[in-house]
């Protein structure tokens, strides 16, 4: 209901469009929507990525008239983020894009949004209320295809390590089950190590150190990381391996692992240290980080009376040694041809996500990902 009054304000803007000379900015401004982005864990390079390229999607030239953008972090704290969507359905929300810390806990807070008009989109991981939109890969097959290809490069047997991301988030959950039932299929497969990564290639280091004080690499035929291959491949490296002896790891799609991922004596501007092309044997996944700039993208559709989907499901980007390919420029029509890891001198962060395009969202690419700046 509220967004059909929202369309029907604009249209009456559109009609005294003539008699708007003369009044105050703070008045124009008042016409946009007001859509809130909701954070809970932020202690990654995904999620400062993922809400650089909300801010970027709001500030493009087709939405920066339409959407005032006001972003709240709730931190891992499902009560605080409860808190919040109260206060922002009371300051009068259009719309809330939200990761959400679980997919029931906001439950209650969701429908009463949705009760009283606001639309609330959820990207990532997902909310059960049957009100929320959500817009995610599927985590599953996430989980189930990365597991699969880890299983098959060790020929069914091998010890593995597994390093699992924030926990009693759904998207850690899923795919750690799916994987999880992948192994129990093959008694050959024995994990030997486990333990929580937090989706941070500096904990990852930390707690496979931890792992990795009571047996040597050696001892390790594989890793499944849902993020920390690259922080694993500079780890072996350090212990004196090469790169012919680097353990097959099926993980996160950070560039600075797919950047180890290209061939031997690929000419690569800025690689050093661990940043450089090792033919890695990986398969590299991630959920995009467009998913909540598609996410704001939605809401504004739906706010202006279109038709959106409850569920979208995004495509998984899978990387593997033989599709890698590296960005010249990084342009989005670069990344529309098919390329998928960038240059370390356009990305010096290698635990940046390069899982950034999208022929839904040419609104956001590099710029976006990188420092929050739309596409021209």
């Amino acid at each position: 209901m509220r967004a059909v009054f929202r369309v029907a304000s604009i249209a009456l803007a559109a009609v005294v469009a003539l008699g708007l000379a003369g009044v105050p900015k703070d008045a124009a401004a008042a016409e946009k929507y007001k859509i809130y982005l909701s954070m809970s864990f932020i202690g990654n390079d995904w999620q400062a990525e993922a809400a650089n390229m909300v801010k970027a999607m709001a500030a493009h030239k087709s939405l920066a008239d339409k959407v005032d953008l006001k972003v709240q972090v709730a931190g891992p704290n499902a009560q605080r983020q409860i808190q919040q969507i109260n206060a922002m359905v009371q300051a009068g929300a259009d719309a809330i894009v939200i990761f959400p810390i679980s997919p029931t806990a906001l439950n209650s807070v969701v429908k009463n949004a949705c009760a009283k008009g606001v639309l609330v989109f959820a990207y990532d991981a997902a909310i059960s209320e049957p009100c929320a939109y959500n817009i995610s890969i599927d985590q599953l097959e996430a989980g189930r295809v990365t597991a699969e290809w880890l299983v098959k490069k060790l020929d069914g047997k091998g010890d593995i390590i597994v390093i699992t991301g924030v926990p009693g988030i759904s998207v850690d959950t899923m795919r750690t089950q799916a994987a999880k039932e992948v192994f129990a299929k093959h008694p050959g497969i024995k994990i030997i190590g486990e333990s929580v990564g937090m989706w941070s290639q500096a904990v990852a280091r930390t707690e496979l150190s931890k792992i990795l004080a009571t047996r040597k690499w050696d001892q390790v035929d594989g890793l499944w990381m849902q993020v920390g291959c690259y922080t694993a491949n500079a780890m072996q490296l350090e212990a004196g391996k090469t790169e012919k002896d680097l353990v097959p790891c099926a993980g996160e799609g950070a560039n600075g692992g797919r950047v180890q991922m290209l061939p031997i004596g690929t000419e690569v501007e800025g690689a050093n240290g661990a940043y450089r092309p090792m033919a890695a044997p990986r398969i590299s996944y991630a959920s995009p980080p467009y998913s909540g700039g598609l996410a704001l993208k939605m809401a504004v559709r739906k706010l202006d009376g279109g038709d959106v989907p409850k569920q979208i499901t995004l495509p998984l980007p899978i990387v593997t040694s033989e599709t890698i390919k590296l960005c010249g420029e990084g342009t989005w029509v670069e990344m529309k041809a098919g390329c998928n890891a960038f240059l370390p001198s356009l990305v010096p962060n290698p635990g940046w996500f390069a899982s950034i395009y999208s022929s839904e969202t040419p609104e956001i690419g590099l710029g976006a990902a990188l420092v929050g700046e739309p596409e021209s």
